[in-house]
């Protein structure tokens, strides 16, 4: 399992201010690193939450010509219909729950975490959060979608995060992952969370990008789903 990760170098993190009681773990998008997350976390920071940003291994990449590039897996599309590496996502994915547990084995319980991702990591992170036995904090899923879906609701059957909140974000004018795409992801994950729990943001004109306005939205719901505890 671990094999998959040897290629890639440690995350970019952004320590708390103070004690951490609380992380986000957030996977960035195809061809990218930890590194621009980690400085978009550190302008919006809150200081007892701690911010890791892991990088993808290198690997070939089907829709870019079998180029290799940092990728969480293989992908042959982006719409519905493309055919998915079920293998490396389900990969993936264990190596996202190793990270999280290695974040609790430093005292941070599971349900102070918050996972979230862009594009192909926001992608991961909402599989992981429905497949894992960790109860989480919530997910932040940015320009992105649900993969494997098909596998669900069977996929989630047991999930412990069936109430866990979801801040879903997507630019209206996306070239890459289709708005459409977003929507009809929002509305899959209302079939197998409670639907109370999930925001769905649109941004008006905004391409496969983040913007100032969704991340001052990101801010907030990280304040409102990882509050400080009484004891810092």
């Amino acid at each position: 399992m671990c094999g998959n990760n040897m290629s890639a170098p440690l995350p970019a993190i952004v320590p708390a201010a103070r004690k951490a009681t609380a992380a986000v773990i957030f996977l960035h998008g195809l061809g990218d690193t930890g590194h621009g997350w980690a400085e978009a976390f550190a302008g919006i920071r809150i200081p007892h939450v701690k911010y890791i940003c892991p990088h993808a291994p290198t690997m070939p990449v089907s829709l870019n010509m079998r180029m290799s590039m940092p990728s969480w897996f293989d992908i042959y599309g982006l719409s519905p219909e493309a055919d998915e590496d079920e293998s490396g996502i389900k990969r993936a994915s264990e190596n996202i729950k190793a990270l999280i547990d290695q974040e609790v084995k430093n005292g941070i319980p599971s349900h102070r975490i918050l996972l979230g991702g862009f594009s192909q990591g926001g992608a991961l992170s909402l599989y992981t959060a429905l497949t894992t036995q960790q109860k989480l904090a919530g997910v932040v899923a940015l320009s992105c979608w649900l993969p494997l879906r098909k596998s669900f609701p069977q996929a989630s059957a047991n999930s412990p995060n069936k109430d866990m909140h979801v801040l879903q974000c997507h630019g209206d004018a996306d070239p890459l992952v289709p708005f459409i795409f977003g929507s009809q992801t929002a509305e899959k994950m209302k079939s197998l969370i409670n639907p109370s729990k999930i925001t769905f943001k649109t941004y008006r004109g905004l391409p496969h990008s983040a913007c100032p306005e969704e991340m001052v939205d990101i801010k907030h719901f990280i304040e409102k789903q990882l509050p400080p505890i009484s004891d810092e």
